[in-house]
């Protein structure tokens, strides 16, 4: 912004409107007068105005005639603008330029836009706009379009902090380093909002303003207490992060905070991971340096990803919980006990080494945690032998035939840590005995009347593996999307076996249908061969072979091909 301006300052090619856009707080207001200064300078149009002349301390001031302030969100209407405009038509009364700030310029009517926009598009020569918004989708295209845009950004925190420490020494309040980053960090970017908090801080600690002040202040957990609630979690030592999370609590640490620090602090743990040179970024403190390599250097991604994902459903969760504290420590919990879950990769893998038979056993994604009977997964992750098995989540249509679908197994990966439940006899639960093969399955669901099931087995199922306690099938194009789920349910209700049903994108067997259909065309052709039936034919014209029936050679002695010369096998 300020290299443009300069050189069209420079080269005389001063545009007649500019719209700045920005978060609060980054000084769209204050660089709009700062502009007004440098066209009406007595300098001339200038990009370095004096600040000392007539015309700059009346806009520094705020009393020039010619310079006018607009709030457009409490003069919203389109009489606000057409009062605007009938006065855009009188030169200024001292200055070079007529200068108009608009600030929020999106909160404006559309009657207010449309009346602003013929003077936009053809203003006088005296005439200069300065619009400012913090919402520039708002903004209408064609104002947008007449106007120069400039974007302002963010303060960084370096920047912020350095600002702000300048202006602790004018206001003679000492403050230490790390109070300093706190302020800059919560200001979120916002000078504005940074020297609100500075001026709070040191009028809440009477000039010297420590770390621990600042964070009391704003509510914030210390960052060291971070580190170790982050740490007990990820160990699974469930006891000791309620216990912390508690102690800050007590201390007046705000919940949602608190999960807000654990998923920056997770953030900054990724950062380092991908990136290592961010931890000797100038400005880290040296605890995120130490502790955060340390940290990362010890879990996996996919442990840091999935505590992300679980921490930003959990900070949504306890915002809208009528009990923030009970709902953070709910999710604490949630986190602590999937910390040493393997990745569904790991899962696939282990469960196809292992033919799907058994508990599924992995090498846990973080340090084990001690079974002390009072937290960690290891401590209650076998549920009661009574309790059925969790329903595992449908297939998504891609794994039904899609030519990228990656198989989806059964049960799900959380069910890895579970030790093997003893099978009931048949006698005991009244179930029939394994089936042998798939078309003992077929046999089986339509000796219990499951129709629906029994057709699509026929029809749309294509086998690609099977042994006693696992399927593997490709589903057909007419199949539906649960139909590993409701196979695998029907085989675990009627059989002794808990059973694995896989879905993959192997081409598999023939359906048994196909298989029917092509072993009757086969014998209708062996059949349509034979003598007899040629003969048939030739006696009668035009007939045709409507159903075979094979007939026992021992049962009925007759030609090697099993066919007889009796009545039936005519009518046949």
């Amino acid at each position: 912004m300020v290299r443009t301006l300069t050189n069209a300052i420079t080269l005389g090619r001063l545009a007649h409107a500019f719209i700045l856009t920005g978060v609060r707080g980054v000084g769209k207001t204050t660089t709009a007068r700062i502009i007004a200064l440098a066209l009406n300078c007595e300098r001339g149009p200038t990009p370095d105005p004096c600040g000392m002349c007539g015309q700059c301390l009346a806009i520094s001031e705020d009393r020039h005639m010619d310079v006018l302030e607009m709030d457009a969100a409490s003069r919203t209407g389109v009489d606000d603008i057409r009062e605007l405009i009938e006065s855009v038509r009188y030169r200024p009364t001292g200055a070079r330029y007529k200068v108009y700030i608009v600030d929020e310029i999106h909160m404006l009517s559309k009657n207010a836009f449309n009346a602003l926009l013929k003077t936009l598009e053809e203003p006088p020569e005296h005439v200069k706009f300065i619009f400012a918004t913090t919402e520039i989708r708002k903004v209408p295209v064609t104002v947008l379009s007449r106007c120069q845009r400039f974007d302002l950004r963010r303060i960084d925190i370096e920047t912020l902090g350095a600002h702000f420490r300048a202006i602790a020494e004018k206001e003679q309040a000492a403050i230490e380093d790390g109070a300093l980053h706190l302020i800059a960090r919560a200001a979120d970017g916002s000078v504005r909002d940074g020297l609100s908090l500075l001026d709070q801080a040191i009028a809440h600690t009477g000039g010297t303003v420590s770390e621990e002040q600042v964070r009391d202040m704003l509510g914030l957990a210390d960052r060291t207490l971070t580190f170790d609630l982050f740490d007990a979690v990820m160990q699974g030592r469930i006891e000791d992060a309620l216990e912390q999370m508690a102690h800050q609590y007590t201390a007046g640490a705000d919940p949602v905070v608190v999960l807000s620090d654990l998923l920056e602090f997770t953030h900054w743990l990724t950062r380092i991971k991908v990136v290592p040179e961010a931890a000797d970024a100038p400005g880290v403190p040296e605890a995120d340096r130490v502790r955060g390599r340390e940290m990362a250097d010890k879990l996996p991604m996919p442990a840091v990803t999935r505590a992300w994902q679980m921490l930003l459903k959990g900070l949504g969760e306890v915002r809208n919980a009528p009990l923030p504290l009970q709902a953070a420590e709910m999710v604490l919990v949630r986190l602590a006990y999937a910390a040493d879950l393997p990745s569904p990769a790991e899962a696939v893998a282990s469960l196809k080494e292992q033919g799907g038979n058994g508990p599924v056993t992995t090498t846990p994604a973080s340090p084990a945690p001690a079974a002390n009977g009072t937290g960690g997964p290891s401590a209650v992750a076998a549920p009661a032998p009574s309790m059925p098995p969790p329903s595992p989540p449908k297939a998504p249509r891609a794994a039904l035939g899609g030519a990228e679908a990656a198989p989806v197994l059964e049960p799900p990966p959380w069910t890895e840590d579970l030790p093997p439940e003893p099978a009931p006899s048949s006698a005991e639960t009244g179930t029939v005995a394994d089936p042998a093969d798939f078309q003992a399955v077929v046999d089986l669901a339509e000796e219990k009347r499951q129709a629906i099931l029994h057709a699509n087995l026929i029809n749309n199922v294509h086998p690609v593996s099977f042994e006693p306690g696992r399927i593997e099938f490709r589903p057909g194009d007419k199949a539906p999307s649960d139909l590993a789920h409701t196979l695998r349910a029907f085989l675990n209700a009627e059989t002794a076996r808990s059973w694995l049903v896989a879905v993959s994108n192997e081409p598999g067997q023939p359906t048994l249908a196909e298989k029917a259909q092509a072993a009757e065309a086969g014998l209708r052709s062996r059949v349509a061969g034979h003598p007899l039936a040629q003969a048939i034919q030739e006696v009668f014209p035009g007939a045709k072979i409507e159903k075979v029936h094979e007939i026992d050679p021992a049962a009925q002695p007759g030609d090697s091909d099993g066919f007889s010369e009796s009545q039936d096998d005519q009518d046949s």
